[in-house]
């Protein structure tokens, strides 16, 4: 994959069926995280923090066969979907081959915790 620096044009390199899974993702992210999304380390992280990578809450990475959507702090969602694989220290993410596998009610909700866990204090 070329370099990119926007997420428009990382999502514009992708393979067509995994821009389908974007396509089916990206509003999700931008209702739970508006305007957060930057290019760090190569590929999308939204963060709610002031510079990229600062308080991050979620990250996309295309892979040859698929896409991965995951989350910083996954492991601590208190959901039972099972859809969500463990990765290193808390995060937790999930594998997708097509947009039929995005659910959109519980992507939401995962958005919506994950967004919770980072909050800033007031």
């Amino acid at each position: 994959m070329p370099a990119t620096t926007t997420v428009a044009q990382y999502l514009d390199s992708l393979p067509t069926a995994q821009r389908e899974i974007a396509d089916r993702l990206l509003p999700l992210v931008e209702a739970a995280l508006p305007g957060r999304g930057a290019v760090w380390h190569g590929h999308p992280v939204w963060s709610l923090g002031a510079a990229p990578g600062k308080n991050p809450v979620c990250f996309l990475k295309s892979y040859a066969g698929h896409l991965t959507f995951g989350f910083w702090r996954g492991q601590e969602f208190a959901v039972p979907s099972g859809r969500l694989a463990p990765g290193s220290r808390t995060m937790a993410s999930v594998k997708l081959r097509s947009a039929a596998e995005v659910d959109t009610a519980l992507f939401a909700d995962w958005l919506a915790r994950a967004r919770g866990l980072e909050q800033l204090p007031a």
